[in-house]
């Protein structure tokens, strides 16, 4: 029996045939559109020592991508859940914002001064390593103009195709390279140059590390656990970090630090 032309199985043998061509990652998000629905595709190949590559975008709403040149691109993207996600050198697979997004995301500067001018509800993403240092991330949002997120069946149907969705991405984006360093600890030393050139302030490694944490949107109990540090300490290094920096608050220690690191992003 002769599948249907906008089928699913029919999408994804033309994703395959379009393998080593430019062609591929419309193709890829076709299919996947067929599989589930979903408002928009972001795919974004992550390095080592420089800034992320949009390989592809689509959406219905031009809202969602507006600031992804200008914002994210530019340094943003350091705090991000999904570039911790590279950072952290997780296995392919699918993984869900909710998922992994730090416990008081929702109520942290950078979803307030980014994240909620893109009108995303949820987000998925395949991610995929296909190269040393190199990761890519087929981002799969609903946003406002669905205003739903997605359901129990779209995410078993997600999982489902998530090895064919990975294996295609390694399959096609294995020349991509990174050079350099691992940006995890030096993001640390970075900061602390930063604010040191910038301001003539003198944070310890471990009050940058937990100023950035405090970015990503981690509450304490979050630091603690993940620092394997108690709460009280942490505490006392965030009070540290906001005397050092003139500051009171968790606003102010964002707007201070993101224009830093956009600078050496």
């Amino acid at each position: 029996m002769q599948q249907q032309a906008g089928s699913p199985e029919v999408q994804l043998g033309l994703a395959i045939n379009a393998l080593g061509s430019e062609a591929f990652a419309p193709a890829l998000s076709r299919w996947l559109s067929e599989s589930y629905d979903i408002d928009n595709t972001t795919m974004l190949a992550y390095f080592q020592s420089r800034k992320p590559r949009v390989l592809f975008t689509q959406s219905r709403d031009p809202k969602v991508h507006a600031r992804l040149e200008g914002d994210y691109l530019s340094g943003a993207y350091l705090i991000d859940p999904f570039h911790d996600l590279h950072l952290r050198k997780v296995p392919a697979g699918l993984y869900r914002l909710r998922d992994i997004a730090p416990d008081a995301f929702l109520r942290h500067e950078y979803f307030a001064a980014y994240y909620r001018s893109t009108t995303l509800i949820d987000e998925i993403a395949y991610v995929a390593n296909p190269a040393a240092g190199v990761s890519v991330h087929v981002c799969l949002g609903r946003d406002a103009t669905s205003g739903r997120s997605f359901s129990s069946r779209d995410m078993e149907r997600a999982r489902a195709i998530a090895p064919i969705a990975c294996a295609l991405c390694e399959k096609q984006w294995g020349g991509l390279s990174s050079a350099g360093a691992d940006t995890n600890a030096p993001l640390s030393d970075r900061l602390i140059r930063a604010l040191r050139d910038a301001h003539g302030i003198g944070l310890s490694p471990r009050q940058a590390e937990v100023a950035l944490l405090i970015l990503r949107g981690h509450s304490t109990t979050s630091i603690a656990l993940r620092l394997e540090i108690s709460p009280q300490t942490v505490k006392v290094f965030r009070k540290q970090i906001y005397r050092k920096c003139a500051i009171s608050s968790q606003a102010e220690l964002f707007s201070l630090i993101l224009p830093l690191l956009t600078e050496g992003a």
